[in-house]
């Protein structure tokens, strides 16, 4: 039975307006009376995904930027740092394009230089990071990295920054998180490597937990359960690694593809008080 569903945000859970998909309070009421533990699995700040879900606070997992924290019930089960001297590093590999927009992202708040103040990279910014601060160096941030993002508002990361950070990969992990974002973590951190220490803490096994995504920070979800759900409008690696496929984020398939799971009596049985 499952006992874990999560789910990306951006292209997945989310509609091409960023709003979630109809019918998803009646969704998780179901999946509470069947003691099924729903998780956003995102590269957002753990403070957006909280405004995103204020009701569900006490309620959900949230495994925010892209697996480098884990917190429940407002506190940190699982927190990955990088180590300082390497986030000044990537930062610094990608200072000389000025168009591109940078984010120190810390245990505690994110953070961006003053000089980053174009109304359309802090709207973008707005999207993913709730609490942020503007600083004049970001070797002043008395925080502790846990991940290093990149915005290029032209939607070319992959031409435009990837480049000029691949190189760290191997002491960091670096990863394509969509057209327009690039995320640079510790070494082996990711939402999958995330999911495997939420499981080890639950004492529950990927046959007992599902996942939805639709870009490759969610290839290692993908590998770390058994119900692996690719969007329609996922990329073809994504749909190769997920053993199942969902309605596209348009068709709201999440809510969907849970609906089925249901039906199937694979979320266990409902329980009702006497």
């Amino acid at each position: 039975m499952i006992k874990l569903i999560m789910s990306d945000m951006d292209g997945t859970l989310l509609d091409d307006k960023g709003m979630l998909p109809p019918g998803f309070d009646e969704v998780i009421a179901k999946l509470k009376a069947r003691g099924v533990m729903f998780a956003p699995a995102s590269g957002r700040q753990y403070y957006s995904l909280l405004e995103s879900f204020p009701k569900y606070k006490n309620d959900f997992m949230f495994v925010a930027e892209n697996g480098t924290m884990v917190r429940y019930k407002g506190k940190i089960i699982s927190a990955s740092p990088m180590r300082k001297v390497l986030a000044y590093q990537v930062l610094d590999a990608v200072a000389d394009d000025e168009g591109v927009l940078r984010v120190y992202c810390g245990l505690k708040d994110g953070y961006v230089l003053n000089t980053q103040d174009e109304q359309a990279f802090m709207d973008e910014l707005h999207k993913y990071f709730t609490r942020t601060n503007t600083v004049t160096d970001f070797r002043a941030v008395d925080d502790e990295p846990i991940k290093i993002s990149f915005f290029d508002p032209e939607g070319k990361a992959a031409a435009r920054i990837y480049p000029k950070v691949q190189p760290f990969a191997g002491p960091l992990q670096v990863v394509l998180a969509s057209d327009y974002w690039v995320d640079v973590m510790a070494f082996g951190i990711n939402k999958g490597l995330a999911i495997q220490k939420v499981q080890r803490k639950l004492h529950i096994t990927p046959m007992e937990c599902a996942a939805f995504g639709d870009y490759m920070n969610d290839a290692e979800m993908m590998s770390s359960v058994y119900y692996s759900f690719a969007m329609a409008n996922a990329l073809p690696k994504i749909k190769e690694l997920a053993r199942f496929q969902a309605k596209s984020n348009a068709e709201h398939g999440v809510i969907h593809a849970i609906e089925d799971l249901i039906a199937q009596g694979l979320c266990g049985k409902e329980v009702t008080s006497r």
